[in-house]
Formats: C-alpha cells, sequence, structure tokens
C-alpha cells in the first residue's frame, strides 16, 4: 500500500522511480524491492506497453489522416492535459516496475525477464522522445525519488535505448535450457523472435535519427548482414487481445469503444479513399479494415452536414472532401472538429483487422453488438515483419543501405496483404468471409497481384528517388492501419507521404512536430519548462518549418 502512495506521488511530479529504501515492517502484504515477484511485474510491464501503444498510437493515426482529428487547428489537437495517461503509464507504471525487475531478476539470473524488461525501456523512453522531445530520463530512472527531475536532451535518451537494446541482446543469449521462462505474453519465451525483434527496434530507431547521424548507414548495414531481423508473420511483434467481455475485459480497445453501442471513431476519408478508389480499384485490404454500417450514400444533412457544402477553396483540385465514395463509406475530414450529430450507428466503423471487429459482405448491419465480427480478438500491430521490409527499403533508397529498395517494396506489401489475409481467415469471420468472396467471384491472390503490380508501375514511373520514396512509403502508411507510431515518425522525417488532405481550416498552424509536455509534469515540477508551441521539433528531425502541414 505504501509503495502505491509514493508511486501516486511520483506520478504527480511527472516521474515514476520506485524508492530503493521503503520504511515498511516486515509485512508480506507490503511490497518492496526486495520481495516483489519479478513475474508478476513483467505481466504488468507487458499489459501496460499494449495501452501505452494504443494511446500513442492514436496520436500518430489522427496527426497523420489515419483517423479523424476532431480539432481546427494543430494547437489544439493535444493540450498539455489530454497527455497525461501516456506519461503516467510510461514513467509511473512501465518505467517504475522495470527499474525493479532489473536488480531482482539480475540478482536471479533470470535472463528473460531481463531482456524483455531493457526492450520494454527502450521502446518506452525512444518513443516518449519521438513524441515530447527531450524527457527526464537520468534522474528519473535512478532508483531514488525524485520529484523534480530535469530532462535529458532527447538524443542521449536515444542512444541509452540503444544500449539498452544491446543489453537485452546478451541477456537473450544468455538463455539455457534451465533458465525460468515467465510469462510472455507477446512470443511465448521464443528467444529468437525476442532476438529479432531488438534488433528490429535498433534498425528503427537508426532510421529515425538517418538525417542527424553518419554512422546510420553502416549500422543499419550491419543489423541487415546479421540477417537476424524480424522477416516472416510468426516474428511479428504484436499484442493479441481475447474476447472476454467482462472481468476482466479483454477485448481490444478499439472494438470495446464502437461495438457496444455504435459510436466510436471516426475514420479518415483520406485514408478510406486510398482503399477505394486511389489505386483505380479496390485494395484487397478495404473490406478487412472498415466496416459500412450503411451502404449507400447520406443524403440527411442532419447526419453529414457537409454534403451540401463544397469543398474549401484552399482544397487542391480532386483532393476528397465530406465522403471518400457513393457507397457507404463515412468518415471525417481532416481536422474537422464539426459536432456530433445521431450518426453513431452509420459512421464506418473498424473492420476484422486489427481490432477484431467485423468483414464487411456489403451487409450494412449496425455495429452495437459486442458479439459481432471476431468478438474483439484483435491486435495491436506494434512491429510487423511487412514493417521492416518497408523501412529497409526506405533506408536503401535514402542512405544506401544494403538491399534492393523496389524488391523490398513488393516483399513489404505482399506480406502486409498475407498478415490481414491471415488473421482474418483464421478468426470467426473466416466462414463469412469465404461464402462472400465466392458469391461474388473474388479471387484473392488475383486482387494482390493486380495491386503488388500497379505499385511497381507507380514506382517505375517516378522520376527520382524522392518520387520512387513517395511510393514506398504512401505503401508503408496504408500497411500501418492500427500503427501510427510509425506513420507519426516516418511523416516528420521524410515529409511522405506527400500531398496529404489540408485541414478544413486554411491555416491550423504549424503542424505538430512535438507534444506539449503533459500537466502532470509542467505544474508540479519546479524544473519543469513548457514548450513555446508544438512546432518544436524533436532531435531527429531537423526538416525546415513547414516541412509536414
Amino acid at each position: 500500500m505504501k509503495k502505491r502512495i509514493i508511486v501516486i506521488l511520483l506520478v504527480l511530479t511527472g516521474l515514476a522511480a520506485p524508492s530503493c529504501k521503503l520504511d515498511l515492517l516486515d509485512d508480506p502484504n507490503n511490497v518492496t524491492i526486495n520481495n516483489a515477484s519479478p513475474n508478476f511485474l513483467l505481466n504488468s510491464i507487458q499489459l501496460s506497453w499494449a495501452g501505452f501503444f494504443n494511446g500513442t498510437s492514436d496520436v500518430g493515426m489522427r496527426l497523420t489522416r489515419m483517423l479523424n482529428q476532431g480539432a481546427a487547428i494543430y494547437e489544439n489537437t493535444y493540450p498539455s492535459p489530454s497527455t497525461n495517461g501516456l506519461w503516467s503509464t510510461a514513467y509511473a507504471n512501465i518505467l517504475a516496475d522495470v527499474n525493479v525487475v532489473i536488480p531482482a531478476a539480475r540478482r536471479q539470473n533470470l535472463f528473460i525477464h531481463l531482456g524483455i524488461s531493457r526492450v520494454a525501456r527502450a521502446y518506452i523512453t525512444a518513443t516518449l522522445v519521438d513524441y515530447f522531445g527531450d524527457v527526464p530520463f537520468k534522474e528519473a530512472l535512478q532508483g531514488q525519488a525524485n520529484f523534480n527531475p530535469t530532462i535529458d536532451p532527447g538524443a542521449q535518451v536515444y542512444t541509452a535505448a540503444l544500449q539498452d537494446l544491446d543489453s537485452a541482446l546478451v541477456h537473450f543469449r544468455a538463455v539455457t535450457a534451465t533458465t525460468p521462462r515467465p510469462s510472455d505474453l507477446f512470443y511465448n519465451n521464443d528467444i529468437e523472435s525476442w532476438i529479432r525483434l531488438t534488433n528490429t527496434l535498433k534498425l528503427k530507431l537508426l532510421l529515425n535519427r538517418r538525417l542527424v547521424d553518419n554512422g546510420a548507414q553502416a549500422a543499419i548495414n550491419a543489423l541487415i548482414a546479421e540477417n537476424l531481423l524480424i522477416s516472416t508473420s510468426a516474428q511479428s511483434f504484436a499484442f493479441r487481445y481475447g474476447s472476454n467481455i467482462a472481468n476482466p475485459d479483454s477485448r481490444h480497445p478499439r472494438f470495446s469503444g464502437q461495438y457496444r453501442t455504435g459510436g466510436g471513431d471516426y475514420q479518415s476519408n483520406f485514408y478510406m479513399w486510398h482503399f477505394i478508389t486511389q489505386k483505380g480499384f479496390p485494395d484487397p485490404r478495404l473490406r478487412y479494415y472498415f466496416y459500412r454500417q450503411r451502404t449507400r450514400r447520406p443524403t440527411d444533412v442532419n447526419e453529414i452536414r457537409c454534403i451540401t457544402e463544397r469543398a474549401p477553396t484552399h482544397y487542391p483540385a480532386g483532393m476528397v472532401f465530406c465522403l471518400p465514395s457513393d457507397d457507404g463509406y463515412w468518415g471525417r475530414d481532416h481536422l474537422d472538429n464539426q459536432g456530433i450529430p445521431p450518426d453513431g450507428l452509420a459512421r464506418t466503423a473498424w473492420g476484422i483487422y486489427p481490432v477484431g471487429g467485423r468483414y464487411d459482405n456489403n451487409s450494412g448491419l449496425p455495429v452495437n453488438n459486442e458479439r459481432l465480427g471476431n468478438q474483439g480478438a484483435g491486435l495491436q500491430p506494434i512491429m510487423m515483419s511487412s514493417f521492416v521490409d518497408f523501412m529497409k527499403s526506405e533506408a536503401a533508397l535514402m542512405i544506401g543501405a544494403t538491399g534492393d529498395p523496389r524488391a523490398l517494396l513488393e516483399s513489404a506489401v505482399r506480406k502486409s496483404m498475407a498478415d490481414v489475409r491471415s488473421f482474418a481467415l483464421s478468426s470467426l469471420e473466416g466462414g463469412t468471409i469465404s461464402a462472400f468472396e465466392t458469391s461474388q467471384n473474388f479471387v484473392w491472390a488475383t486482387e494482390v497481384n493486380r495491386y503488388v503490380d500497379r505499385v511497381l508501375a507507380l514506382y517505375d514511373a517516378a522520376p527520382d528517388n524522392d518520387g520512387r520514396l513517395d511510393v514506398v512509403l504512401r505503401e508503408y502508411w496504408l500497411a500501418l492501419h492500427g500503427n501510427g507510431v510509425e506513420a507519426y515518425n516516418m511523416y516528420r522525417r521524410t515529409g511522405k507521404p506527400a500531398n496529404m488532405q489540408p485541414a478544413i481550416e486554411a491555416n491550423p498552424g504549424e503542424f505538430v512536430r512535438s507534444l506539449f509536455y503533459p500537466n502532470v509534469f509542467v505544474a508540479t515540477n519546479s524544473n519543469a519548462k513548457q514548450k513555446p508551441n508544438v512546432g518544436v521539433r524533436v532531435f531527429w528531425d531537423n526538416n525546415p518549418a513547414g516541412f509536414v502541414r
């Protein structure tokens, strides 16, 4: 109980490091660093990791037009109090628990616990840098209660994250047949997969900082040469949910937020348009990603006001506005902050992938039943095998890293298609999918080949590497459905996809290059100072102001 009180106090200062000495009696009900169970804490770390990803992914998806962002100007998208939960989950839950697990696991030679904990810490601290820039690190994680930790430069935190990943590799390689196995919610103690994830996260961090790191090419080439990156679907890093409704609710949070009573997220019109018609024919993933509650164009202005309006005058010719198509796809445009009409059982919903919803078989039924689709047994696609090939393609194009960028592009697209397909067919929707495709004379392999041929034709027609990069990273963006973390980093790093849908307002202000610090940090920490605006760039983003909008 006393430890929990201390943790709460640490959250209020934007810091979460457990005290090394707690003045407690020898009471078995009191948890200390010396008697805490590494097994229980590692479970907590893994569950909180999924929650942290879900929250950060939401931010990234909305800023990169994968979901609607419900604000009119960028400055108002994420005010300081809105990120308190992310900050507290990171510091008070995950990093605090990691600081307890590591010394306890080291004493007991629990090498798997050590490896997973260090990988988690590396991912969390690097993502904090990606989203906030300079963040508390040394003083926040030194193992003693410091209620006013100073911030460390983001570049130094990234270096520490890479060091954690290197240490994790040492731990994983020390595992023997007698090493105790924890409850591993990701890989079920498949050590090779953990090693591949660890190397893949190194690739991700090196790619993020390639604009400011002259050694990125050599380091990435070394990883590629070692050939221990995620390369197959079985090695993909994803948190998988169940279908239990209560005690506990084990379902994907986006399923729970939409399929209980309807409503929930507005999908992005611009993103859906890419799947519906941007290639000249539907993307094979369309019906897996999005579920229509209606299959005809809406006509009631009280439900969707913009159907009687013209596109804003600053929109370029041909830019999608209001509706992505005439057959029931129903979302919102970028930075559209209009009120919420009675459209909860009309707007396009999340589909079977990745949240465990419904496959779209033209039924047009509402999503107000918790037993629909795969009943919420979805996944968080944190690092899929297709993502690795997209990253390698970018590295090959932009810094001359090892590999054929065109071949890697094709491999990445095919892997994305296969991941979506295999997940859906193995779900409760498998029978629905097979029956619908038979009725429509739809042949999956044929459609995938047609799509890949179109992508490669666009790549071949691009006049230069910048154009080729846009083809590669637009496909990466489409494959990232459910993962806004990598989309947000990619967009600031490269400016791709280019020609994104503008905001509804002609002058929405500077794009969010980093988030405001959370209120729990700046309001209670005497060393904390809020940023002047959201245009402050993280250390690896040396692109000019106005580079992305």
